[in-house]
């Protein structure tokens, strides 16, 4: 197990970092993000706004949480929403084409995203980014020279170091 510490104890966040960081634009409609969430396999993104700079991270948390008050408050909601909202969890998109029916929500992300950003240096331990995880409950940090986003390390990451040792 020493030997182990040891090799963890030398690893900083740029020997796992991600390079290349998917994110999704804060006025995207909460169906695009669904999508690309989706698409991509991965369960939350940094978000940025129309000149690029991160403000904040979205995961599919913040959907569920989302979809879950909206389940509630369906009472104040029209009629025409309701029914597409319904349509739209019951239906997949070939069927409500089969419809014409069109539907964008008009919910955007920085309506659900988090605003609070766990931000880490290429040169910062590991073992500090494990504490932060921990501490924040959290499954990403977002790694960044300056105010800019040049990587992102992941649970699957700290995951990944662990397997390899």
């Amino acid at each position: 197990m020493g030997n182990a510490k040891k090799k963890i104890s030398k690893l900083t966040v740029k020997d796992v970092m991600q390079s290349e960081v998917m994110a999704v634009d804060a006025d995207w409609p909460l169906d695009k993000l669904a999508g690309f969430l989706v698409d991509n396999s991965i369960s939350g993104a940094p978000v940025t706004d129309e000149k690029g700079e991160l403000v904040g991270v979205v995961s599919l948390t913040d959907l569920v949480r989302h979809s879950s008050m909206t389940e509630k408050d369906t009472e104040t909601a029209s009629t025409h929403d309701v029914y597409l909202y319904e349509l739209e969890r019951h239906m997949s998109h070939e069927e409500l084409r089969v419809f014409h029916t069109q539907y964008e929500s008009p919910i955007q992300v920085r309506e659900i995203m988090t605003p609070m950003i766990f931000k880490v240096s290429e040169e910062d331990s590991l073992q500090d980014v494990a504490a932060t995880m921990l501490k924040g409950r959290i499954h990403r940090v977002f790694v960044t020279r300056g105010s800019t986003l040049t990587g992102i390390v992941t649970a699957l990451d700290m995951l990944q170091v662990i397997k390899n040792i």
